[in-house]
């Protein structure tokens, strides 16, 4: 450990697997409470949950993209002397029958076993990078909506303690309410339903269909009428930004936190649904390998808007991947 001004800093790296991506957060944070200072954060396009809707198996060539990803990062992590180590898989690795392959993988290359954590504990993590540091004008009850590639997570919550990370119930300074996953993820609803080049309405519509009928799910749980604020995580919801934002490239610190409205994002969806992907891919903030993705989960996104009466969303670089940071420094103060 560090030690700044009589207190203790910890160095942190913390890598979310999804079904989507697989990306890596170097940071320091006092343990005390206070903001995570980033290091170093990477994203690499795995597609690990590829086929798993239709398979049941996690395909070989996917768990070796992802081991290759790993590998440079467990380099980064030793580069960067961290001291503590957590690495989460999501949806992807919850739904396969070989998980054991993956896990074997990770602990070969990293070292550290992968938690495979559950639906509602991906929730809280989610919650916790979303809403630590947002702006002031943010008024709770928080609705924090993480639309990754396999699921989509919703989580109600609001301040238990000072915005800085004091007091709250451990999740740095928030209450949650309730919290819920459903089997709603851009990849998962591409693979089931938006199979065109652009989709057809046909497809579009049934899409709509499954969305609809697990937001259904989620509201059971998660009294998102309650909710002042809409926060919304992952690439689908911050590419969805970016064009509404008609920003020439993606530009991290334009997105975060930024508030999109809901006409805004009816516009980006509906442009999206009607390209192709050589047209998608040509959008100037496109990351390569969204453009295949991206139309599913725009329309996530704006059903869940339209279902929960949200005028606007504000989007958040900061998600699951810094609340397991955030994990990482209580964590260590336990350990000193």
């Amino acid at each position: 450990m560090n030690f700044h001004e009589g207190r203790i800093l910890v160095r942190v790296a913390a890598i979310d697997c999804g079904t989507n991506s697989i990306r890596l957060l170097v940071a320091q944070l006092d343990p005390g409470g206070g903001l995570l200072t980033e290091i170093d954060r990477q994203m690499h396009i795995v597609r690990l949950g590829k086929g798993v809707d239709r398979t049941g198996m996690l395909d070989p060539e996917a768990i070796e993209r992802t081991r290759e990803a790993l590998a440079g990062y467990t380099d980064r992590i030793r580069q960067l002397q961290a001291q503590r180590v957590r690495m989460v898989a999501t949806s992807a690795t919850r739904d396969a029958t070989n998980a054991g392959d993956f896990r074997a993988m990770v602990i070969d290359t990293l070292g550290v076993a992968p938690e495979v954590i559950s639906g509602d504990e991906e929730a809280r993590l989610s919650f916790l990078g979303a809403t630590r540091g947002l702006p002031a004008s943010a008024e709770p009850p928080f609705l924090v909506v993480d639309i990754g590639g396999g699921s989509t997570e919703f989580v109600l919550g609001g301040p238990g303690g000072p915005r800085d990370g004091q007091g709250g119930d451990g999740l740095g300074g928030t209450v949650v309410e309730a919290a819920v996953s459903v089997d709603i993820g851009c990849v998962r609803m591409t693979e089931r339903h938006l199979v065109g080049d652009p989709p057809t309405a046909q497809q579009i519509a049934a899409a709509e269909d499954d969305i609809n009928a697990a937001i259904d799910r989620a509201l059971d749980v998660v009294p998102a009428q309650r909710a002042r604020t809409l926060v919304g995580l992952a690439g689908s919801v911050t590419t969805v930004a970016a064009l509404a934002l008609n920003l020439d490239g993606y530009d991290p610190r334009a997105i975060h936190h930024a508030r999109i409205s809901a006409a805004q994002v009816e516009a980006v969806t509906a442009q999206l649904l009607a390209l192709s992907h050589a047209q998608r891919l040509a959008l100037p903030p496109m990351h390569p390998g969204r453009a295949d993705v991206i139309g599913a989960g725009a329309l996530v996104l704006r059903t869940i808007l339209r279902r929960t009466g949200a005028d606007a969303v504000i989007a958040s670089e900061q998600d699951i991947l810094d609340g397991i940071a955030y994990s990482l420094a209580d964590a260590s103060l336990a350990d000193a």
